[in-house]
């Protein structure tokens, strides 16, 4: 007889959990969203409290759970700089005690598991752009270590429990992603850019903002990561899911003071330790096991990304 895929997704609040929670349901699931609302929120996810197919639970991954389900999100981790260096040992907790709760999860009840890794396992890479087989070039003692080797130790974990216990795995590695949901105080330089220049502050860039980044809008990111996961048990990753569009951060923050029609001034700071000068995926694995590649343009996302700035602005000032 036909039943809903039961699907938990850990960080199911956050900016791109409760984006997923939202496809998964459209796709007619039962999900199960858990998250102990350290940087995830409520209001992400109020809009779907109703929705019969739809549960919600606090619980910190760091300690196990006991569920019937059969497919697993694993994306509970802060994934800002300010709120992952705010509690570092906490950060390192949760990817590594976190992935050994969800694979144990995983593999009591034979469910297929997805590992949101992240772009920062490559560190600051002297491989441009950066392809899945560079090891990465990161400093495993600096105030970034908490989230970067913490994200490299989940995906030996993943690779371990695949190998050993012959689990079901999918890691992806996401660069830089943006779009409505984005916690205004993240620190990330899309959120830090707009909410400056929505309220006329100087925008502040770190270095002389030739440093590159590479900007994925929410739905691209999500359409891959639902790809990857409905791939076979011999795709397991890891594989980069991001924008190769290349952009640097004055550039950025140009176009943003453009965009809102912002008298923002530019000043400029000393770049924080082990912050990475370029960043760009290379995705011909993505392109060529998913048939996936980012469609939205930065001028459509960023356009997206403000109006929903300005409309929480005016709402709480």
């Amino acid at each position: 007889m036909w039943r809903r895929n039961r699907i938990l997704v850990t960080g199911g609040a956050g900016f791109l959990g409760s984006h997923l929670c939202e496809r998964l349901l459209e796709e007619g699931n039962d999900v199960l969203c858990v998250d102990n609302f350290y940087t995830g929120t409520k209001d992400n996810i109020v809009h779907l409290l109703d929705n019969p197919h739809f549960e919600l639970m606090r619980h910190d991954v760091t300690f196990p759970l006991y569920l019937e389900i059969d497919e697993i999100y694993n994306l509970a981790c802060p994934a800002s700089p300010i709120n992952y260096q705010h509690d570092p040992v906490q950060t390192t907790k949760t990817s590594v005690h976190g992935a050994i709760n969800m694979l144990g999860l995983a593999k009591r009840v034979g469910a297929k598991i997805f590992q949101a890794s992240t772009s920062e396992v490559y560190g600051d890479p002297e491989v441009h752009p950066q392809t899945e087989d560079y090891r990465g070039n990161v400093n495993p003692i600096g105030p970034r270590a908490c989230y970067d080797e913490g994200k490299r130790c989940a995906e030996t974990l993943f690779f371990d429990y695949h190998r050993q216990h012959g689990l079901d795995i999918k890691v992806a590695r996401i660069f830089n992603t943006y779009g409505p949901r984005m916690h205004p105080q993240d620190g990330r330089v899309v959120s830090n850019f707009v909410t400056q220049a929505l309220q006329g502050e100087d925008i502040t860039i770190y270095g002389d903002g030739g440093q590159t980044r590479s900007f994925c809008f929410y739905s691209d990111l999500i359409e891959g990561i639902i790809r990857l996961m409905a791939t076979d048990k011999s795709v397991t990753g890891p594989m980069n899911l991001g924008n190769p569009f290349e952009v640097t951060i004055r550039e950025l923050a140009e176009r943003v003071i453009d965009m809102t029609g912002s008298k923002s001034r530019l000043i400029f700071k000393d770049l924080p330790a082990d912050d990475p000068l370029q960043r760009r995926p290379d995705i011909t694995f993505a392109r060529n096991t998913l048939g996936w590649e980012p469609t939205v343009t930065l001028e459509a996302g960023l356009g997206s990304t403000i109006d929903y700035f300005r409309d929480l602005i005016s709402k709480h000032g």
